[in-house]
């Protein structure tokens, strides 16, 4: 790559933006940065971010949990290093937040999906993630117009479920997680069930579980793409335990935490949960990381090269789904 290639890691992404330089030793004239943001008392940012040398290509990272706090500064890091001379700047948010508010579901609503899938779009010329939280919208570019890649975390998940758990069952913990333990369960060589799910509330779930006598001597693994309030697993747990199954493992890409989720799953009875690297700040003792960062390194800097101009998706094991 001709042009130097400059990792800005916002506040508490320092670790992986290191991981990333590290896995790009030999691949690319990678270094990383400074991006400094300071808090005045009445809550506005300043952002100062190490120059970068004309023509370099500058690549923000910034995982988006809390995004009300974190988006103005990374805003205006953006638009000071394209100022500054940055060939283009690209963006790292392993986790993307904003996708749940797809529609309107009440009058008067705002869609904070596409509005901010057009905030972060004027902004950036690329973006990467790792498997937004999808529904209605089913590819980043319906509501991104910058070029953008998901990277899919099922492959690793299967591999860290092949290593530590023995003869594994993999449950989806509801309808939406049917397709993501699928995935999963092919990968990790076992089969798979589904509860069915109706929520009543914001923290109220009923589930029915699968009838388990049709897989004994299995170890259930809860697989979901994120963790938040933690409720679906809980619901999952309760159901299991009730059934006689062995004690679960719970696996999930983004691990959010919110509140008492991770309390409220271990008094569940989950047995292990691991959680991908994708949100800082959220690991706990008992809590398996699942690491990406080589897999983020390579999708940087694929998209940094030169010719890659249209959005696409790609698993980590490099095959496209």
């Amino acid at each position: 790559m001709p042009s130097p290639l400059l990792l800005y890691p916002l506040p508490g992404n320092e670790a992986r933006a290191q991981a990333i330089a590290l896995a790009l030793q030999g691949k690319a004239d990678v270094r990383v940065m400074s991006c400094v943001v300071h808090a005045f008392p009445d809550g506005e940012s300043l952002v100062r971010v190490g120059p970068p040398p004309p023509g370099s290509q500058a690549v923000l990272v910034c995982t988006l949990n809390h995004p009300d706090a974190r988006t103005v500064p990374l805003l205006m890091a953006a638009d000071t290093l394209r100022e500054l001379g940055a060939l283009q700047v690209g963006l790292v948010a392993p986790y993307l937040a904003y996708m749940r508010q797809d529609i309107r579901f009440q009058p008067g609503q705002a869609v904070s999906a596409r509005l901010y899938a057009r905030l972060l779009s004027a902004h950036f010329d690329w973006l990467l993630a790792v498997d937004p939280h999808l529904h209605r919208i089913h590819d980043l570019s319906e509501v991104y117009s910058l070029r953008s890649r998901v990277l899919h975390a099922a492959p690793r998940m299967a591999q860290w479920i092949k290593a530590h758990v023995n003869r594994p069952l993999i449950v989806g913990p509801d309808g939406e997680s049917a397709q993501w333990a699928a995935d999963v369960a092919a990968r990790a060589d076992a089969p798979v069930v589904v509860v069915q799910k109706t929520r009543l509330g914001d923290t109220e779930v009923r589930s029915t579980i699968p009838d388990l006598h049709l897989h004994p001597g299995r170890t259930p693994v809860l697989i979901d793409d994120i963790i938040s309030s933690g409720r679906t697993l809980v619901a999952a747990l309760d159901h299991l335990r009730a059934a006689g199954s062995p004690p679960p493992v719970c696996v999930a890409a983004h691990g959010l935490f919110a509140g008492d989720a991770l309390g409220i799953i271990r008094a569940a009875g989950a047995a292990r949960i691991a959680v991908t690297n994708t949100v800082d700040g959220v690991a706990a003792p008992g809590v398996d990381t699942i690491a990406l960062d080589a897999d983020l390194a390579q999708g940087v800097l694929d998209l940094c090269a030169a010719g890659c101009s249209q959005p696409t998706s790609f698993s980590i094991s490099g095959t496209r789904p």
